[in-house]
Parts: C-alpha cells; structure tokens; sequence
C-alpha cells in the first residue's frame, strides 16, 4: 500500500513522492460493523449523566386524593403526583449516577482503527505531509496555510504536537492536531481529509501492527 505525499505551498520538500505503508496498518479490509461498534462505544463511553429527573415520590405535591372513588363519572386518582398527570413523576427517571459506557476490547479498537485507515487512503483522504512550521503561533497564518492547500475541513497528526501548530489550531472549529495515540476513531471519519507526517505513520504501524 502507497500513501500520497500532499505538498504544502511555499516549502521545498525534503523528500519527494509516495512512500509505502503497512498493509496489516493501511491495507485492511473494510469492515463496516466493527467501526459502528467502535465509533458508538466512543460516542457513548464520551457521555457523563448530568441529568436527573424525579419520580413520583420526590416530587412536590400533595398526597390528598383529588375526588372521591366512586359516583363522579372520572377514572379514579390516587394523587396528583401520578406519572399520569401534568407535573407527576417520571415512571421510569433518569438518575445523574447513570452510566453509559460500553466496553471495546484493545484488538477490537486497533483493527477498528486500521479499517477506518485503510478506507480513507482507498478513498483518498489521507495524505502523508511533511511537518507544518509557522512563524508564529497565529490562527491566520495556518487558516491561510490550509486555504492555499484547498483544505477546510482537516485532521492533523504528528509525532510530536508543535506548541505554535497547536495555537494556531485551537481557533479552527474544523482543524485538530493530535498525535498517533491519542487519535479517536470519531475524529478519523469526521473530519473531510487527514494529514500525518512520516513520523507519525511510523508510530502508527508500531502502535496498530
């Protein structure tokens, strides 16, 4: 498997041309229901339970039954704080201690990652670029840097994270720079291109292999 080389404006390219990549990394087969599992474990393993709602005992109302059993031709009421009144109880309430997480297993995750790889390179998505500099760590600079490049929507990766690369991402609702192993298999297949730096891809196939 060959990895395109993006080339990047106004810098001379220390080396030239594709490079060959790990199939067992690059080259997999893609698998359409493991990365669903994955992607939905991380979205789901992502939630905290911030909210709680009440049931019919903690709500705040009065225990005094509405009218009589019998003889008023209305279904019978115990009291108003019935799941089945307006302002009653939940039935079934969501509590803040909720949990929401799902397990993936490491070998799961990896191949999941590799799939996921795999179709962005086949779908030309993924490129190998060399390490983005700024002269400063300024939000213009890497906008227009990505805006010659004809990208708008990107996924940095790079062995190492550049404080001023860093900076000047932050302000990027559609840029994000991570490194190998800190790359999530959301991010992989929200963003419209990704980029790696050779170094990257190497602690990507020592990681994924």
């Amino acid at each position: 498997m060959r990895l395109k080389r993006l080339s990047q404006p106004g810098l001379e390219e220390a080396s030239t041309g594709d490079i060959e990549v790990s199939d067992a990394v690059f080259g997999r087969a893609y698998n359409e229901a493991l990365i669903h599992q994955i992607i939905v474990a991380y979205q789901a393993n992502a939630r905290s339970g911030t909210r709680a709602q009440k049931d019919r005992g903690q709500v705040k109302h009065s225990t005094k039954k509405p009218w009589r059993q019998k003889g008023t031709g209305r279904a019978r009421a115990g009291m108003t704080s019935s799941p089945l009144w307006r302002g009653g109880g939940r039935i079934f309430p969501n509590s803040a201690e909720e949990n929401f997480s799902q397990k993936i297993n490491k070998k799961m995750f990896r191949a999941g990652l590799c799939s996921i790889l795999s179709q962005l390179v086949r779908e030309e998505r993924l490129f190998l670029i060399e390490p983005i500099q700024l002269e400063a760590p300024k939000t213009q600079l890497l906008a227009r840097k990505f805006q010659f490049m004809g990208l708008d929507s990107v996924l940095v990766i790079v062995d190492c994270i550049d404080e001023k690369l860093c900076f000047a991402a932050r302000n990027l609702p559609r840029v994000a720079v991570a490194e190998p192993r800190y790359t999530d298999p959301f991010s992989l297949i929200r963003f419209r291109k990704t980029l790696m730096t050779q170094a990257a891809v190497a602690q990507m196939e020592e990681w994924l292999s």
